[in-house]
């Protein structure tokens, strides 16, 4: 049996292979299907970063999101943001969950400040539902890198225990 993430990879890989993204081809059907992604996502990653914000960060953070937006470079972009005081003092990035659709790419993804890409299949409830595993590894990465980048003391949880 595949797992969630093998199958993420075989639609993504099938979908560069065939030329199409859901179905379509069309650049604007691809960035309507990328709307639609962005806001079956937005529950499932606000809950991601509320873990963190309450497991790691005590309650201190908050998330933010920005919606749908285009880029200068012509893609579209949504980015949802956890920011913390101990963050914000040392004037580092954020915890975030990015999906991004660039204006030379064939199909979307997701990534993290500090993490590279993965593919952005999201096309129902049940998708969107099955990136929480995929979004929490992209914030735990994004929790590590800035730790590495600044220090442990970061985090909340680990100063105040």
């Amino acid at each position: 049996m595949r797992t969630a993430m093998n199958e993420a990879l075989i639609r993504h890989f099938t979908d560069l292979r065939d030329g199409v993204h859901g179905g379509v081809t069309a650049r604007e059907d691809k960035e309507r299907l990328f709307a639609t992604a962005v806001e079956l996502l937005d529950p499932v990653a606000r809950a991601t970063l509320d873990e963190f914000n309450a497991d790691l960060l005590l309650g201190t953070g908050q998330v933010v999101a920005s919606g749908l937006t285009r880029s200068q470079e012509g893609g579209l972009n949504a980015m949802w943001s956890l920011t913390w005081p101990e963050q914000r003092d040392k004037d580092i990035l954020p915890i975030a969950i990015v999906a991004h659709y660039g204006a030379d790419f064939h199909h979307p993804h997701l990534r993290g400040n500090t993490v590279g890409d993965w593919p952005l299949n999201v096309f129902d409830h049940s998708d969107a539902a099955g990136q929480l595993t995929t979004l929490r590894a992209i914030a735990a990465a994004d929790a590590h890198n800035l730790v590495f980048q600044e220090s442990y003391r970061l985090i909340p949880a680990v100063t105040h225990a």
